[in-house]
């Protein structure tokens, strides 16, 4: 009977839990889903144990846990707001970005400091596609931990504008039709109405309902993805 007790509080604090964590992930913003800096990370390592505990053991208190995570959440905020409003603070709680290659050569002292070993960012250069530390003008580790790689000039990929060309430029897109439904806020935005398009939607032959996803750009242009069987190219592993 007890197992029957302890396996209803666990679920009641699965689904109490998760909504309210839902909401402090949302609060706390993007910073603390992104790419993390450090007191983020922390934050969320935080919310795990906390979470984890309360669930995992039901003779732990369920008040005190929600408790916690809205505590969390409020700090991660608050320490956000303050790292925006001073630099000094935002540089007590997270790494500054250093320079681990300058004009090729590699900075020694400053990977010493970091803690990294040339391997590392010989391995983080090949994953940008770049295999000669002779092509790096700059490369510096940012406070993610994420590599940031400047080409020498005479390396780095050719643009357009480099060769004097010029491409058509294509509007921004705006999902009209989604899974079948008609987004009136995107209408409203094109200051179109419904019956507009089904019209346009009858000039490429096709129904309103046969539609799964449709987009429109600033030019009224509407590209159709009809919600009709097709034809799949085989694909092996």
């Amino acid at each position: 009977m007890d197992y029957v007790k302890d396996f209803l509080i666990v679920a009641l604090r699965v689904i109490t839990i998760f909504p309210l964590l839902l909401f402090i992930a949302l609060y706390m913003g993007k910073r603390s889903v992104g790419e993390i800096p450090v007191f983020d990370f922390l934050i969320v390592i935080a919310l795990g144990a906390v979470v984890g505990a309360d669930i995992a053991d039901p003779k732990i208190e369920h008040l005190p846990t929600i408790l916690a995570i809205i505590l969390i959440g409020l700090l991660q905020r608050i320490v956000s707001t303050l790292m925006i409003k001073s630099r000094k603070i935002g540089k007590w709680v997270t790494f500054e970005p250093t320079v681990v290659i300058h004009n090729g050569n590699v900075l020694k002292e400053n990977l010493k400091k970091e803690r990294y070993s040339i391997d590392n960012i010989l391995q983080m250069l090949r994953e940008k596609d770049i295999f000669n530390i002779e092509d790096v003008e700059m490369a510096i580790l940012e406070s993610s931990g994420k590599l940031s790689v400047y080409k020498k000039p005479m390396k780095s990929t050719v643009t357009l504008e480099d060769l004097g060309l010029n491409l058509k430029y294509n509007k921004f897109s705006y999902p009209i039709i989604l899974d079948g439904i008609v987004s009136e806020k995107v209408l409203a935005y094109i200051q179109k109405d419904m019956k507009w398009l089904e019209n346009e939607l009858l000039h490429q032959s096709v129904q309103k309902e046969d539609v799964f996803f449709a987009s429109v750009n600033e030019n009224l242009e509407i590209h159709v993805s009809k919600n009709l069987p097709t034809q799949i190219p085989p694909i092996e592993h």
